[in-house]
This record gives C-alpha cells, structure tokens and sequence, in this order.
C-alpha cells in the first residue's frame, strides 16, 4: 500500500512562488500543509498529523529567514522526480530540505532548521575550503 505523499512549507511569504509550488506538487499528487509562523514551536510528528503528537505547551520566541520544504514518503527516485519538477517550473532553489525519518518526527521544527542551518553552513565552510 503507498503511503500519502505530504510536504511541509515553512517560511514561504512570497505568494506567487509559493502557489507555483503547490500547483506543482498538486500536479504531482502531493498533498501540501503551509505552516504558519508560530509552528516552529511543534514537532514534526504533531504538524505531519501522526497520533500520539500534542501541540507544543510552550512557544519561544524563534526566527528563521529561510523557506523550509518537509517531504514526507518522498525518498529515492521519487524525491528526484519531484525535485526535478519544481526546477522545470522555474522555481528557484530552495535551500532548506528535509526528508521525515523516525528521528526528525520527535524533533521540534525549529530544531529541524536549527540543524539543517548548521549542516549547510558545515558544507558550505567545506565547499569554500576545497576551493582555497
């Protein structure tokens, strides 16, 4: 049985980028959920809509400039698929992916972009280095 394909938006306030996106993951057969500000506070696992998840009791203050996009069931060629149609579509890149595992689902979402933030900064610092 295939499980349902869903993608988190977070931080997307450019209107007409992100109706081309979610017209393209429409078109694709992806159910689409745009988070709102204040749900960097919950877990992944609560804003994917998994049982057992509860709303965040506490909620700090958190900024992230970045657009996030969260695939969940969306691995291997599939995910390349997917990537390769929002490309087609002209959408520029958007930096910040992830991809649900059993791990991430207990993270906080800010956590998610706190990590991810660290992982592309560790890369980046390596891509400039291999270029010195």
């Amino acid at each position: 049985m295939k499980r349902e394909e869903l993608v988190l938006l977070y931080q997307f306030h450019d209107a007409e980028r992100l109706e081309r996106l979610r017209a393209v993951l429409k078109a694709l057969h992806i159910r689409v959920r745009v988070l709102k500000d204040e749900d960097h506070a919950e877990k992944i696992g609560f804003l994917l809509g998994l049982k057992g998840f509860h709303p965040a009791k506490e909620r700090e203050e958190f900024t992230f400039p970045h657009e996030v996009m969260v695939l969940q069931n969306i691995r291997h060629k599939r995910l390349d698929a997917v990537l390769e149609a929002i490309r087609e579509a002209g959408i520029p890149k958007i930096q910040y992916k992830a991809v649900v595992t059993p791990f991430n689902t207990l993270w906080t979402l800010q956590r998610l972009c706190e990590t991810m933030q660290k992982e592309h900064g560790a890369m980046m610092d390596g891509a400039a280095e291999g270029n010195a």
